[in-house]
């Protein structure tokens, strides 16, 4: 069992940043694919961005790419989400998953509000 724990969210003015983080729980973090969820009111949940278990690859959604950025910290069990000139859309609450084989884990959600 992985214990997912997400921290970071908030309310910043469109055009500004937000850094997520995601620590995880257990001993084999190193080897799940890490991932980044998003969820706004009314809406289905959909993938922000993954990175691999070495961290070498990652996928975004093509209107995130180059405003979000993955990375992960293995020594810490945690991965983040840097977000950058974000935008009214962008609101919503972000999920941290993670991923190995058929075992697949969520974090409880952290909000984040784009507003001025």
């Amino acid at each position: 069992q992985v214990q997912l724990v997400e921290s970071g969210g908030g309310l910043v003015q469109p055009g500004g940043s937000l850094r997520l983080s995601c620590t995880a729980s257990g001993s084999i973090f190193s080897q799940y694919t890490m991932g980044w969820y998003r969820q706004a009111p009314g809406k289905r949940r959909e993938l922000v961005v993954t990175i691999s278990s070495s961290g070498g690859t990652t996928s975004a959604a093509d209107n995130k790419k180059g405003r979000f950025t993955i990375s992960r910290d293995n020594a810490k069990n945690t991965v983040y989400l840097q977000m950058n000139s974000l935008r009214p859309e962008d609101t919503a609450v972000y999920y941290c998953n993670a991923q190995y084989g058929a075992m697949n884990y969520w974090g409880q959600g952290t909000q984040v509000t784009v507003s001025s």
